[in-house]
């Protein structure tokens, strides 16, 4: 279950929350081979390495290269504090991996501690 604990107001009433992922979770899983509620050991979303021989890069590098400056825009206006979350399940029984989108969150943990009621705090 994901544990939260509200930190402040964000936007249009809106609350930050700490969010805590177990790091194992019992989910559908869509695919042939199951079909079937099993569970799925969760990860973090982390984006891969650039490939320096994509097209795009480079064509964005032919562009940057010779007169003219800079061609593209840089974007320095960052609004944002805070980062979309993407969990990544991998199936444990057939191995598949999807992926689901949290909301915003200042403070995302994955398999921390569950907060009980009552208690004692310890240090």
């Amino acid at each position: 279950a994901v544990v939260s604990t509200q930190i402040g107001h964000y936007g249009r009433g809106k609350t930050l929350k700490m969010v805590n992922i177990p790091k194992v979770r019992k989910t559908y899983c869509k695919y042939k081979e199951c079909q079937r509620h099993t569970t799925h050991k969760v990860t973090q979303y982390k984006a891969g390495k650039r490939n320096k021989k994509a097209l795009g890069e480079r064509r964005y590098h032919m562009k940057l290269q010779g007169y003219g400056g800079q061609p593209k825009p840089v974007f320095r206006k960052n609004a944002k504090t805070t980062k979309k979350q993407v969990l990544r399940l991998e199936c444990q029984s057939c191995h598949k991996k999807k992926q689901i989108s949290l909301k915003r969150c200042k403070h995302f943990e994955l398999g921390g501690q569950k907060k009980r009621k009552g208690q004692m705090i310890q240090f």
